[in-house]
């Protein structure tokens, strides 16, 4: 699942790759190949042919893909012991600090030879006292008779005797104030090892000093036992959190249940987010507002995913290509740009509940996307596997709209070649088809008037809770729509046929019998390239009705959309 973005990466231009999507990687490749193939149809005939393939693979995808459940009793009992098998290696791999990033390397060792170089000039300096002391047999064998544990001292002890002759009271004299006085004996732990009496006290205080120094051992392993809590888009991997299941699930259903294999993914999207530095990422400026048309969140489809736009013509502008495309540096800043949109987009978009939303709509324009080739090919390869590998089961539906001819022919070459779950989520519209098959999955008060829709920033009228009515006008035939008015009131309405090529006319008509029917539009002829809505408003001082007017005089049918709302005198 998780391995679906690449199929959507060659089939679409290369910046139509830099979006989340879910692609098999193995027919990427494949896909480049085929447009090649394509272009030897009739351009006229393959664009027929493409818009038939538009509908049929639209009206496959329709409807044949439904989220699955995140509650834990709807499972099968196959997937609930996979997630519970799961959640068990979780638990061990954060007791094993598997989710932590490796320590960074030691310093490098020529750092540390001055220190070896100043215990070694340290070594004679304390050795000086040992040599000063003469020795004889007689008091060696003294203590040897005082310390028998220390054999190795005993051993020691006639080379150091060859060496130095003193008198014996002399010895004994010293003997006895090195027993008085607590200071020498510490000075020979640390310095003569070789002293059969040094070595007896050396080996007390290795008894006793470990000991002492365990105390801070087990603490530490203490500290260790308790591994730090591990967080992925807020939510923690272990716990009762009800919100682990469902982010534990995506990866679960990414690798089809197999456990060993959402596990290796799991711990690789975590260490990947540590390094990439996603928690710093989240709060950075990376100065590029200019790519707020390219990608952008807007309103919500019918069963409330979010939806994210991709709009890859904007890049037709040549600065804007070269700001986000132009160096290494550039290509580095855009892939961090896109990586946080998703991020700010998962977070405030994305509720994680088992019954809430947890994935999103993804619609991708591809009018006059830049070519294949370009200075973006690396940095949307590049996203496309970070994405791939990161972000499982975040696609609900991935609806392209625009589609070249070439395109749509190279997917239905490539379609026996995708599972079933991915022809099920993706749904491919020509530029005639592309409004109509977008209000299949988002209310048309919700898209985007430049995608067809009705929804404008600002609008001092209407908002997306102002529903739509959508009606279709047969060829050559004439549709009305009446509103009812009250008296002493304003009504308001905009209306929008997709292509238009219409006549359009409005007009007031009084409920009592006898009174005036008041022209507010002029019926004309509305070109294609006219103002994509209408807009109107009457002061009626009396009960009646609005009658809009729309003829289409053409042989195909249209797309009409309105709504209207009537506000008293007052506001």
């Amino acid at each position: 699942m998780a391995e679906e973005p690449q199929q959507e990466a060659a089939a679409a231009p290369a910046a139509a790759e830099v979006v989340v999507t879910e692609a098999a990687p193995a027919e990427a490749e494949k896909k480049a190949e085929v447009p090649a193939a394509a272009e030897a149809e009739p351009e006229a005939e393959a664009e027929k042919k493409a818009d038939e393939a538009a509908v049929t693979a639209d009206d496959a995808g329709a409807g044949s893909f439904k989220e699955e459940s995140n509650l834990v009793e709807d499972l099968p009992d196959p997937e609930k012991k996979a997630l519970d098998e799961f959640k068990q290696l979780i638990a061990a791999a954060l007791a094993a600090g598997e989710f932590n990033l490796p320590p960074p390397p030691p310093p490098p060792k020529a750092k540390e030879e001055p220190k070896a170089e100043e215990t070694k000039t340290e070594e004679p300096k304390a050795e000086e006292p040992a040599k000063e002391e003469p020795k004889t047999e007689e008091p060696a064998k003294a203590e040897e008779a005082v310390e028998e544990p220390k054999t190795e001292a005993a051993a020691e002890a006639p080379a150091e005797e060859a060496k130095t002759e003193a008198p014996a009271e002399e010895t004994k004299a010293e003997v006895v104030a090195e027993e008085a006085k607590p200071e020498p004996e510490e000075k020979t732990v640390v310095v003569a090892e070789e002293d059969s009496a040094t070595k007896t006290v050396e080996a007390i205080q290795e008894t006793v000093v470990p000991a002492a120094a365990t105390a801070p051992e087990a603490e530490a392993e203490t500290q260790v036992a308790a591994p730090e809590p591990v967080l992925i888009w807020g939510v923690p991997l272990v716990g009762d959190d009800e919100r682990t299941d469902t982010v534990l699930l995506k990866f679960l259903r990414a690798r089809e249940f197999k456990v060993k294999e959402a596990m290796a993914m799991l711990k690789s999207a975590v260490l990947w987010r540590k390094r990439f530095g996603i928690t710093s990422l989240l709060d950075a400026d990376l100065g590029l507002p200019e790519l707020e048309n390219v990608v952008f969140y807007r309103g919500a489809d019918r069963e409330g995913h979010p939806v994210c736009y991709n709009v890859y013509g904007e890049f037709q502008d040549k600065d804007l290509y070269e700001k986000a495309f132009g160096d290494e540096e550039k290509r580095e800043r855009f892939l961090k740009w896109r990586i946080q949109l998703l991020e700010r987009g998962i977070l405030s978009k994305l509720d994680f509940a088992p019954s809430g939303i947890c994935s999103m709509v993804q619609v991708t324009d591809l009018k006059n996307s830049p070519p294949m080739l370009g200075k973006h090919r690396a940095v949307t390869r590049q996203a496309v596997a970070l994405l791939q590998d990161n972000y499982p089961e975040f696609i609900a539906k991935k609806v392209f709209i625009n589609v070249p001819w070439w395109y749509l022919a190279a997917n239905k070459m490539m379609s026996p070649f995708l599972t079933q779950r991915t022809k099920s989520k993706f749904v491919f519209a020509s530029p005639a088809k592309s409004a109509e098959t977008l209000f299949r999955y988002i209310a048309p008060e919700q898209v985007p008037v430049q995608f067809g829709g009705l929804f404008k920033e600002d609008d001092p009228e209407f908002t997306t809770s102002d529903a739509v009515t959508e009606l279709t006008i047969k060829p050559s035939s004439k549709e009305t729509v009446e509103i009812p008015v009250t008296e002493n009131s304003t009504i308001v309405w905009e209306l929008r046929v997709l292509g238009w090529e219409v006549s359009y006319g409005a007009e007031f008509t009084p409920d009592a019998e006898g009174g005036y029917t008041v022209i507010v539009q002029k019926t004309r002829k509305v070109p294609a390239n006219e103002e994509p809505i209408m807009k109107g408003s009457f002061k009626v001082g009396e009960p009646g009705k609005l009658v809009l007017t729309i003829n289409n005089p053409a042989s195909r049918k249209k797309k009409l959309l309105y709504r209207s709302k009537v506000k008293s005198t007052s506001e």
